[in-house]
């Protein structure tokens, strides 16, 4: 009897640092994962404090929320299962994907660039694409419509980022990969975005509740003050990660497909001007290869704009007209 509860103690053990194990790599392969995905996360959470411009303070928390359980179930009901299906049906569909996604992403930040440089241009070609239809009762919701078809397309890449990463693993550990960073990177974005955009109400907060002149005051309307400032630096830290990311998932598809030449470049270039740098090496390297990256991103996104302008949203306006006579028929 001893000897039998000796050996059950002992498999459960086996067990229990087994499953430790599993967990370990969990982590592991989901923080290389999220990693990989920082760019496309910095442009999620730069991007959705305009989606609560406009409304007043008591509505941007409960906002922020139903985009945050939108963009939860547009990774874990919708996105999950597909890359899950995609990996074990077409597991060959995976780059390619991912390099669409690095193409929009290209074509989001440089159409950015864009309304800057040109704004008369940018306007025509806004005027240009096929406006989604969106049924709402009120701004609130059309807004928190807009916000979550935007985070769906941000959100699909960071799942096939993720999935890029843990493809050789088995189909358990990519479910659990993927639904623990798609957890972990909607509670990180939205919290951050919910401190980002309570931020100058509690500097207004602060500097009412303290003496005038006195340091507690003085940091309440500096946080106040400086709010709108900080979420155009993070705006514009956003868009340079749209397009580094993008330019980045290109040129490394290229390479995977036997395209190596820029990569190739991209890396002798980093090793080249790094060799020169006292101290640093390693960031002197990466810098360098993320302003190659980034000048592809910028190629890529100015091809896409026309690309959009004269052949996307065409055919997509054609489409639109023709699904709903076949289905009537």
């Amino acid at each position: 009897m001893s000897v039998g509860l000796s050996a059950l103690l002992d498999d459960i053990a086996k067990l229990a640092s087994l499953a430790s194990t599993s967990l370990d790599d969990v982590a592991t392969q989901a923080a290389k994962a999220g990693a990989k995905a920082a760019g496309v996360v910095i442009d999620d959470a730069a991007v959705t404090p305009r989606y609560v411009t406009g409304f007043s303070p008591a509505r941007e928390l409960p906002i922020i929320w139903r985009i945050a359980y939108g963009s939860l179930r547009n990774k874990i009901v919708i996105l999950l299962p597909a890359a899950l299906a995609l990996s074990f049906l077409a597991p060959s569909a995976i780059m390619p994907l991912l390099m669409l996604g690095g193409v929009y992403l290209c074509y989001e930040g440089v159409k950015k660039l864009y309304e800057i440089l040109f704004p008369h241009a940018a306007h025509e070609h806004e005027g240009s694409l096929v406006a989604p239809t969106v049924e709402s009762a009120t701004l609130e919701d059309q807004k928190i419509a807009s916000a979550i078809a935007t985070d769906f397309i941000l959100s699909a890449e960071i799942m096939a980022i993720t999935l890029s990463t843990v493809a050789d693993r088995s189909v358990p550990m990519q479910a659990f990969v993927l639904a623990l960073v798609g957890l972990g990177i909607t509670a990180a974005v939205y919290g951050a975005v919910a401190i980002i955009v309570k931020a100058d109400d509690a500097g207004l907060a602060l500097a009412r509740s303290s003496t005038i002149g006195s340091l507690k005051h003085r940091a309440g309307c500096a946080l106040a003050k400086g709010m709108p400032y900080f979420l155009k630096a993070l705006g514009g830290v956003g868009t340079a990660a749209m397009i580094w990311v993008g330019g980045g998932i290109i040129v490394h598809g290229l390479e995977t497909f036997g395209w190596t030449a820029i990569a190739h470049f991209m890396h002798a270039a980093g090793a080249a001007v790094a060799a020169f740098a006292p101290v640093a090496k390693g960031f002197v390297a990466w810098l360098v290869e993320a302003t190659i990256s980034g000048i592809v991103g910028i190629v890529v996104g100015m091809l896409a704009i026309p690309a959009m302008s004269y052949v996307v949203s065409p055919l997509w306006r054609v489409a639109r007209a023709y699904l709903p006579a076949r289905a009537q028929t």
